[in-house]
This record gives C-alpha cells, sequence and structure tokens, in this order.
C-alpha cells in the first residue's frame, strides 16, 4: 500500500473534531436561543429604560415593555418558531411589572430578573458540587444522552462540570455588580449597566461551554439504543416464531 493509499487519519480526525465542534454549537443554540433569543431578551429592559430615562413614568414604560415583550411572541407564533424563550421573555417582564407597580420603585422592574440570576448562578454552584451539573441536566435532552453521561461517560460528566462552574462564577460576578447598583444608583444607572451586561457574560459563558464540549468524548445516544434494543428484540420474537413453526 503506497502512501496514497493509506486512510489518511489526521483528515479523519479533523473531520470528527469539525463535526463534533458543529453538532455542540448547533445544541448549544438550540438550549439557549441563539443570537435572536438572546437579542429579544435584552430589548423589552432596553425599552424601559430607554422610556424612563426620558420621561421617568413607570407606568408607560413598564407598559411598553411589557408590550414589547407580547409582540415578540406573537412574532414568533405567526412564523411559527420556537417559542419557549419569548414566553420565559414575556414572564420574566410580567414579574417585573407586577413588583414594580406594587412598590411604586421603578428599580423594582428589574429585581425579579436580578434574584432569577443569583438563584441561577447558585443552582450551576451546588448541582455541580452534588455531581449533576445543570449544564449536563439542561443539554443532555438535548444530544440525545438524557442522563448517562453521569455514569458512562466521565470525561463528558467532567466537561459539564466545568461549564457549570463557568457558568455559576459568570453569573456570580454579574450579581457582584448588579446588586450593589440596586441599593445605591438611580434607575437609569441599574437600568444602563444591567443591559450592558446582559449579552457579554451570556456569550462567555456560552462559548466556555462550546470550548469544553468541543473537546469532550461524544455523547451516547440512548434513543439510538434503545431503538437498536427494540429493533434486536423484534428480531428475536421473529426468529422464535419462525423456530415454533418449523
Amino acid at each position: 500500500m503506497t502512501s496514497l493509499d493509506k486512510p489518511n487519519t489526521q483528515d479523519q480526525d479533523d473531520d470528527g473534531g469539525r463535526h463534533a465542534k458543529a453538532v455542540t454549537e448547533a445544541a448549544l443554540f438550540e438550549a439557549f436561543g441563539g443570537i435572536r433569543g438572546t437579542v429579544e431578551t435584552v430589548l423589552p429592559g432596553l425599552l424601559f429604560v430607554t422610556i424612563y430615562t426620558i420621561n421617568k413614568d413607570l407606568h408607560v414604560s413598564a407598559i411598553a415593555a411589557l408590550g414589547l415583550s407580547l409582540v415578540l411572541v406573537a412574532v414568533r407564533l405567526v412564523r411559527r418558531d420556537t417559542v419557549k424563550h419569548a414566553f420565559s421573555g414575556v414572564f420574566g417582564v410580567a414579574f417585573g411589572v407586577v413588583f414594580a407597580m406594587m412598590t411604586g420603585n421603578a428599580k423594582d422592574f428589574y429585581l425579579p430578573g436580578m434574584l432569577y440570576t443569583l438563584g441561577l448562578a447558585l443552582a450551576y454552584i451546588i448541582t455541580t458540587l452534588a455531581g449533576v451539573p445543570l449544564i449536563g441536566l439542561i443539554l443532555g435532552p438535548v444530544f440525545k444522552e438524557n442522563l448517562s453521561w453521569r455514569t458512562r461517560n466521565p470525561g463528558r460528566k467532567k466537561a459539564y462540570a466545568k461549564a457549570s462552574w463557568a457558568w455559576g462564577l459568570i453569573l456570580l460576578a454579574k450579581c457582584a455588580i448588579l446588586f450593589p447598583l440596586y441599593w445605591w444608583a438611580d434607575t437609569t444607572q441599574l437600568g444602563w449597566v444591567l443591559v450592558t451586561l446582559k449579552i457579554p457574560p451570556f456569550l462567555l459563558a456560552v462559548y466556555l461551554t462550546w470550548v469544553f464540549l468541543a473537546k469532550a468524548p461524544p455523547p451516547i445516544d440512548v434513543f439510538a439504543e434503545m431503538e437498536e434494543e427494540e429493533r434486536a428484540e423484534e428480531a428475536r420474537k421473529a426468529a422464535a416464531a419462525r423456530d415454533g413453526e418449523a
């Protein structure tokens, strides 16, 4: 066999690596909504702080933000796109509106989202310490591996743990900036800082997750395994039936 006849294992490895990265990227987009989903989470808060900066009217700002979030959901429904991220945005804005209206303090529009961020940061850290990293619970079904990574794929479990630590620490750092501002800054200052910090920490966490998982062992497709077991069982039953007839 000449050098031309030999399979190029380096090319095969490169193709496999590119495929793994592409699959990971697609899964992350599906799980976190991609660029569009990220932008849709920013727009209502951006509209709120913009209007409030101009006229200091809590009611107009809150209603405009809620109205925009509903429009974004309506657009997705008309286009028959995935609406789970848009609906989560509506609920987040609605809670913010309720808090702000109840207290009369415009800064409370941001409080539910800040508390959610803090709770999510703690969830990432606590679940990782418990040996069940949250990012694995989120992405496992997307990769069709469910919880197989916990006991059958230690390299992948390690990658999920690293990614969960990244998410937890990044979100905690974000909270360390926002909560002091909630107490000491005015509504417009808090709002503009919060809008500014909406996308960069998220993109950093997603990027680190992509890096960790792209280098991890491939997921175990438990759905394919179950389908294979079902086909094998059907084959055994068919063979037994033929033997019985003979």
